[in-house]
């Protein structure tokens, strides 16, 4: 029997009021308590919109992912150039306008990711299927690039994708646990380098 919540502006409200919460304690750190008392809702008022508590963080996790993408997006949008749009990456993550995304708890994909990796399976492939978007995104980049002409005909593709996501992961792992913000511009300046080594 499909679920059909009561109400789907008291359903979104719930995900908006909960999402950083999410993404700071992780669901396994969320009580029912916690989410009553950032809602001021009931528990029937919540379980009314929502299967379970999984369920909850479920849509958190997408509406954080969608915020973050979002602001990438918007300014990807704006670049003139393919070697601009890959820029976007470290400029956005080394901007006030993530700093004040990354201080609501991070990025969702790592959070959740470094959570769920052997624990919950449904929140692994929806991060799977996050970071595998993110990934293809970058790959039409590259290879929109090469055909321009602006980036070097042998580019590898999926390995220059793959490690500007793993840096950009990695540095805001390493400066959220460290809380060293170096560190994280540290790899930032790392994943310039790897976009100007294939631009011609």
């Amino acid at each position: 029997m499909t679920f059909i919540p009561r109400s789907e502006k008291t359903r979104q409200f719930i995900i908006e009021t909960t999402a950083s919460l999410f993404n700071k304690k992780g669901y396994a750190g969320t009580s029912m308590s916690d989410l009553t008392e950032a809602t001021k809702l009931t528990k029937g008022s919540i379980y009314g919109n929502f299967e379970n508590k999984e369920d909850v963080a479920l849509a958190a996790f997408e509406y954080n992912l969608a915020q973050r993408n979002q602001l990438i997006t918007k300014k990807m949008n704006e670049a003139k150039s393919y070697y601009d749009k890959l820029m976007v990456l470290p400029m956005i993550y080394a901007s006030s306008e993530m700093s004040i995304f990354l201080e609501e708890g991070g990025c969702p994909l790592l959070n959740t990711g470094i959570e769920a990796d052997d624990a919950n399976e449904l929140f692994r492939i929806q991060v799977t299927e996050g970071v595998t978007n993110w990934k293809q995104s970058l790959e039409n980049i590259i290879k929109g690039g090469i055909e321009a002409q602006e980036f070097k005909a042998e580019t590898e593709i999926s390995k220059t994708a793959t490690s500007i996501i793993a840096l950009i992961q990695g540095g805001v792992f390493l400066s959220k646990t460290t809380k060293n913000p170096l560190l994280l511009n540290q790899s930032l300046e790392t994943v310039k380098e790897i976009i100007q080594k294939i631009t011609l």
